[in-house]
């Protein structure tokens, strides 16, 4: 039976708000758990969205964290399709958009973030599309598959994991594809050129056409379809969509409105947190895409807007809810799917960060691991398909012992001799 006299309130009804929920329970909390989300679809997965459900592999079914029943069943409260507008920190309210005043004794602030929007003329004509939520998914889904019918031709704004994984499933519908990135190549916020010459060959060989150095400046259209897109440098691309993937802002309005402590946009803005996502207010938390957390391992404070911080960050924000200890400093992850490519990658390496990229196996052949190094030390490393090595690669990682390059491009020599580990 719930024990009314404690309410503990999730903001935010993704995975990170979902498996807060969960986690409280099966902690052993008998409050009231609210869980409120501005989707009127039970709370899911991201990453099928670009991958399995948006190339049609994967079901609408298979995308829901859990079954709608579940809810009820651990007596979570669900307030879907209706947002929060207002957080009162003194009053310890949250109110809905239908006026509702929810009072809570902790709250988890978990809204994760929402797709950058193209600021040139022609976004409004059918046929831009962005990717964040299932109904995206659903309506680019159809779109990629009436191009391929029709020879039609896509254009990705942006050439980061969201515009590389649509590119690939827009290639697999038939359709063709451009496109445009302001950098010289494909991830170079992420990987770095050395890595991103690697993508600019996977794509270009299955066909896509990449425009580097270049920003869309408008997108042209004829009684309000799309017809072309075109970028600084005079170019005109041929289009018959546009997708908008240039990233994704924190969804910070509650907190910021509210008076909590945010992290400045030019290092990587959201909520800031501390290590065990408490805000600046005791009574807050923050977990996801939405949280700037200090890492105790990296020694830095990091926003990561991947499956794996969700997946794990709410848990740890409902345990620190409950007065556990928490630190939460698990190495950032992330995967990704692209043809024939899968891949993992783990840690964290920003251009200028790292000294050295170093290769151990095949980049031709497309089986082998690759390292970012600093000093001697591995800061991340990505394996492509090649697999069951992630636990080695963040020890590698969280051990910040210095390693011999030569032995760690070497293939025979065991991950885990690195770090003393047991096995290979």
């Amino acid at each position: 039976m719930v024990d009314a006299h404690r309410t503990f309130i999730i903001v935010g009804a993704g995975l990170a708000g979902a498996k807060a929920a969960e986690t409280l329970r099966s902690e052993g909390f008998t409050g009231r758990v609210i869980l409120i989300g501005d989707e009127r679809d039970h709370p899911y997965e991201r990453p099928p969205l670009s991958k399995g459900y948006l190339v049609g592999k994967e079901s609408r079914e298979s995308v829901f964290v859990h079954e709608p029943a579940w809810y009820a069943g651990a007596d979570v409260e669900l307030h879907l399709g209706q947002p929060a507008v207002h957080l009162d920190r003194g009053a310890k309210a949250v109110r809905l958009g239908d006026g509702a005043l929810l009072h809570y004794d902790k709250l988890l602030l978990a809204t994760g973030s929402e797709p950058r929007r193209l600021d040139v003329p022609g976004t409004g004509l059918a046929g831009v599309y962005h990717l964040r939520r299932l109904a995206h998914a659903e309506r680019l889904r159809n779109a990629l598959a009436g191009l391929g019918r029709d020879n039609g031709h896509l254009l990705i704004a942006g050439a980061g994991w969201i515009g590389l994984e649509v590119a690939a499933a827009a290639r697999g519908y038939g359709a063709e594809v451009t496109v445009v990135e302001p950098e010289a190549t494909p991830l170079h916020a992420v990987l770095g050129p050395e890595l991103g010459q690697f993508f600019t060959e996977l794509h270009a060989g299955h066909g896509v056409r990449f425009h580097f150095g270049a920003r869309l400046t408008e997108i042209v259209g004829h009684d309000g379809m799309v017809l072309a897109a075109r970028t600084d440098d005079g170019e005109e691309h041929p289009a018959h969509a546009v997708l908008a993937a240039i990233g994704a802002a924190p969804r910070t309005a509650l907190a910021e409105t509210s008076g909590l402590a945010l992290v400045d946009r030019a290092h990587g803005g959201g909520i800031a947190v501390d290590a065990s996502l408490r805000t600046s207010d005791p009574d807050v938390f923050a977990a996801g895409d939405v949280a700037a957390a200090h890492h105790p391992t990296l020694g830095t404070r990091l926003r990561v807007e991947h499956w794996a911080n969700a997946l794990n960050g709410g848990p740890a924000a409902a345990r620190a809810m409950l007065g556990q200890e928490v630190s939460y400093d698990r190495v950032p992850y992330f995967f990704s799917d692209q043809y024939d490519v899968g891949l993992e990658y783990s840690g964290y390496a920003p251009p200028g960060g790292y000294d050295q990229v170093l290769v151990r196996g095949d980049v031709g052949k497309r089986e082998f691991i690759a390292f970012w190094l600093s000093g001697g030390r591995v800061l991340a490393g990505m394996n492509v398909n090649v697999w069951d090595v992630t636990e080695d690669i963040q020890a590698l990682i969280r051990s910040k012992a210095p390693v011999d390059p030569e032995a760690l491009a070497d293939p025979t020599v065991p991950l885990s001799s690195f770090t003393g580990a047991e096995g290979t």
